[in-house]
């Protein structure tokens, strides 16, 4: 993670999401969490991914949700 990073959690959504059978895209991530009611589109989960954008808290719940993974496992990786 760059020392400029926004946020703590980017590379692990990203694995989470690689890991799904199958890997799941972008833009699907994107719609999922449309589903919970979080608008994030294709273009802000790849900055989130690469540390460009900050995450909410509201945010960080659906992406646990919608990837099937714990808040706890998400901020491992911080």
């Amino acid at each position: 993670m760059p020392p400029e990073s926004k946020n703590i959690i980017g590379a692990r959504v990203q694995a989470a999401r690689l890991r799904m059978k199958p890997p799941m895209t972008q833009a699907q991530l994107a719609d999922k969490l449309s589903e919970q009611g979080v608008t994030i589109d294709r273009a802000g989960i790849s900055k989130i991914e690469i540390g460009a954008r900050s995450v909410y808290d509201f945010e960080i719940k659906a992406f646990s949700k919608v990837l099937g993974v714990t808040l706890d496992w998400l901020f491992k990786g911080g």
